[in-house]
C-alpha cells in the first residue's frame, strides 16, 4: 500500500455527508466578495457602487505575477466597495458588495468553444482569466503553477482525491458525481504542463470514488493508485512521496522533483474555464459537524455568508461553540457566521462545546509523539519551545519553514500542548524578518 513517513488516523468523520449528494444553495439576496481570494498580491476592484454586473463579469484585476481576477457570483448591482476584515487573516481587505436582481444573467464571454486546437499558452492563458486557484484550500493561482521554469521540467502530474481531512466529503462526491469533468480537466492540465505521465490518487476510505474515477479514466493512460488512507496523505509532499518515491527538498517546492499537484476541484474548474470561459465563482462545500441540524455538501456562490449555508441544513443544533472553515486539523476558526464562503472554503464544520474544547497546554511529559507524528520529520517540541521563547533564528535553523501546518502534532500530543499555534507564529515571524531584510 502507498504511504509516506508519519501522520494520524484521527476518526474520519464522513459519514454524515459521503452517501449525499451534492445539492444547489439558492442564490443569496447580497454577496460580499473580498479581493484577497488566493495566494499572492490581491485584486484591484474595477467596479464602483452602482455598477450593473452580470454572473462571471470582472470585478476584480489582478496585481502582481501572482495574482487572479475576481469575478461577480451573480447579477445585479454593486452596492458598496470598501475595506472589510478578512474572513480568516482579519486584515482589512477591499471588498465588493453585490445585491442580486434574482435573474443569474450570465456575462456574454460565457460561451462553449472549441479546445482542440488550444496550445499550451492559450490553455494557460484561459486558465488565469478565470481566476483559477488550487481548491483543496491552498488557493494558489493555478496558471503559476502551469508555468515552471524551463530548468525544471516537470514529468509527471499528480490529480489530488485524496481528501484526507476529517469530515469534509466535497472533493469524494465530486469524483461521484462528476468524473468526467474532472478526466477532462486533468487533460487540459497535462497538455498545459506537456506531460503524459498522469496520476489520480485517492485514499483506500473511497472505493466507490476508486472505482468511478478508474472508469473515467479508462483509454485515458491516466492511472488511479490507490492509497492507504492517513492523514495527512492529500498534503502535496506526503502524496509525491507515497505516489512517487520522490522526496521534496527542504525549502523546494514540487516542481524540483518534476512533478506538479492539483485537486479534483482545480481539474473541473479548469475544465468549466477552457471549455466555457467560465469563471470560478462557484464551488462545493461540505457543511457538517454536530451543531447543524442536517450535514449537506452544497453547491454555492463565493461570497454567500456560511449563514446562508447553515440555514439551508436546517440550521444550528443546540448552541454552536466554534464555526471553522475547512477541516478540524487545518482549518481556521470564524469569529461570526456572516463571515462569506471564498474559493477556497472547502468545509463549514459547527462545533458544539464538547467538540470545541480548548487545548490545556500542559507541561510536556517527553513522549515524543509529536516527533513520530510529524510527516515533514521535524521537532515540533523544539519549533515550539523557540517560538515561545522568541528564539527566531534559532526556530529558522530547525527547519520552521518546512512546517506544512498540518496538525497531527498537536492531535497526538497527549499534554495537549498548542504546538501548531505556536509554529505558526514562529514562521510568521520568521517570514515577517525576511521579507524586511
Amino acid at each position: 500500500m502507498l504511504k509516506f513517513r508519519g501522520g494520524v488516523h484521527p476518526p474520519e468523520h464522513k459519514e454524515e455527508t459521503e452517501h449525499k449528494s451534492v445539492e444547489a444553495l439558492p442564490l443569496p439576496p447580497r454577496v460580499w466578495v473580498p479581493m484577497s481570494q488566493h495566494i499572492g498580491a490581491p485584486a484591484q476592484p474595477v467596479v464602483e457602487k452602482g455598477t450593473t454586473v452580470r454572473t462571471g463579469t470582472v470585478i476584480g484585476e489582478p496585481q502582481g505575477r501572482v495574482s487572479v481576477p475576481v469575478h461577480a457570483p451573480l447579477s445585479g448591482t454593486v452596492a458598496e466597495v470598501a475595506e472589510r476584515p478578512h474572513p480568516l487573516s482579519g486584515s482589512r481587505v477591499l471588498t465588493v458588495v453585490i445585491d442580486s436582481d434574482g435573474r443569474d444573467t450570465p456575462d456574454a464571454s460565457i460561451a462553449e468553444r472549441p479546445t482542440e486546437g488550444l496550445s499550451p499558452a492559450s490553455l494557460i492563458e484561459a486558465i488565469r482569466a478565470a481566476g483559477v486557484v488550487g481548491m483543496g484550500g491552498a488557493t494558489f493561482p493555478t496558471y503559476f503553477k502551469l508555468s515552471p521554469p524551463r530548468e525544471k521540467p516537470i514529468d509527471t502530474l499528480i490529480i489530488n482525491g485524496c481528501e484526507c481531512e476529517p469530515f469534509l466529503t466535497a472533493d469524494h462526491r465530486l469524483m461521484l458525481e462528476a468524473p468526467a469533468e474532472i478526466v477532462e480537466g486533468t487533460g487540459f492540465i497535462a497538455r498545459a504542463l506537456g506531460v503524459e505521465r498522469v496520476v489520480i490518487a485517492i485514499e483506500d476510505n473511497k472505493p466507490d470514488a476508486i472505482e468511478t474515477m478508474s472508469r473515467a479514466a479508462a483509454g485515458t493512460g491516466f492511472v488511479v493508485r490507490c492509497l492507504r488512507t492517513r492523514y495527512p496523505q492529500g498534503a502535496e509532499k506526503q502524496l509525491i512521496k507515497a505516489c512517487l518515491g520522490r522526496e521534496v527538498p527542504s525549502g523546494g517546492l514540487p516542481m524540483d522533483v518534476r512533478c506538479v499537484v492539483h485537486n479534483v476541484g482545480t481539474a473541473v474548474a479548469v475544465r468549466d474555464a477552457v471549455r466555457f470561459n467560465r469563471p470560478l465563482f462557484e464551488r462545493i462545500t461540505t457543511v457538517t459537524g454536530p451543531a447543524v441540524a442536517e450535514p449537506k455538501n452544497l453547491r454555492v456562490r463565493v461570497g454567500t455568508p456560511l449563514r446562508a449555508l447553515i440555514d439551508f441544513c436546517g440550521g444550528y443544533r443546540g448552541e454552536p461553540a466554534k464555526l471553522v472553515v475547512g477541516g478540524p486539523l487545518m482549518g481556521i476558526a470564524v469569529a461570526a457566521d456572516d463571515a462569506p464562503v471564498l474559493k477556497g472554503t472547502s468545509g463549514v464544520l459547527v462545533l458544539d462545546a464538547r467538540s470545541a474544547a480548548r487545548l490545556e497546554d500542559r507541561d510536556c511529559i517527553r513522549c515524543g509523539a509529536c516527533v513520530r507524528a510529524c510527516p515533514m520529520g521535524l521537532l515540533p517540541l523544539r519549533l515550539s519551545n523557540h517560538a515561545r521563547a522568541r528564539r527566531f533564528d534559532a526556530a529558522r535553523r530547525d527547519h520552521v519553514l518546512d512546517c506544512i501546518e498540518c496538525g497531527c502534532c498537536a492531535y497526538a500530543c497527549p499534554a495537549k500542548i498548542r504546538l501548531v499555534h505556536n509554529i505558526k507564529f514562529a514562521k510568521a515571524e520568521v517570514l515577517a524578518r525576511e521579507k524586511r531584510k
